[in-house]
């Protein structure tokens, strides 16, 4: 069982936010951060049975260039 998963935010050039899981196939996206965090704890929730799923999710928000 994964203890831990970690997703790379970046800002959407239309707007917004968007995620990606590293080390599984699980993209999201939201207009806000917070919107974003949201939409990343539903992801999860969906991708992973209640007994795998990840204790811990963290977010690493890639600068913008």
């Amino acid at each position: 069982m994964n203890r831990e998963i970690i997703f790379l935010v970046e800002e959407a050039a239309e707007g917004g936010y968007i995620a990606q899981a590293i080390g599984h196939s699980i993209f999201t996206q939201g207009e806000d951060l917070a919107g974003l965090k949201l939409m990343v704890k539903d992801a999860v929730q969906c991708r992973f049975n209640e007994n795998e799923r990840p204790h811990v999710i963290r977010l690493h928000q890639v600068p913008a260039e």
